[in-house]
């Protein structure tokens, strides 16, 4: 029997996991399943991602430029609702790219870029 990819959940680092669950919730909608100071799962619907938190020291670098991309159907209701919660500006949404895609992109409060994607 092969293997099935099922999803792929990042992990992003932070330098403050409090701050960084509420930025999620306000700003991108997602809701802290668990956690602590340490570690914190994230969930929106089906997606799920995780923060952990680093000193951003010489031993325990925090590496920020991290991407992740988010494949959704129907990116204008999300885009919409973003706008809404002042995520991005309404020029962001870049609609049939040379690539084949609609998507918006952003960076979290770690410079983290997310990108919300749409097969065009």
């Amino acid at each position: 029997m092969e293997t099935e990819m099922l999803h792929v959940v990042p992990v992003l680092p932070s330098t403050n996991i409090e701050r960084d669950v509420k930025w999620y919730g306000e700003k991108v909608g997602f809701k802290l399943l668990s956690g602590d100071h340490m570690y914190a799962v994230l969930q929106r619907e089906n997606i799920y991602m995780h923060l952990q938190w680093h000193a951003n020291t010489e031993d325990d670098p925090l590496n920020g430029g991290s991407v992740m991309k988010i494949f959704v159907k129907n990116i204008q209701h999300i885009f919409n609702e973003f706008v809404t919660r002042g995520t991005v500006t309404k020029e962001k949404l870049r609609l049939k790219t040379s690539w084949g895609t609609n998507e918006f992109g952003f960076y979290d409060l770690n410079n983290n870029a997310i990108f919300i994607v749409e097969d065009a």
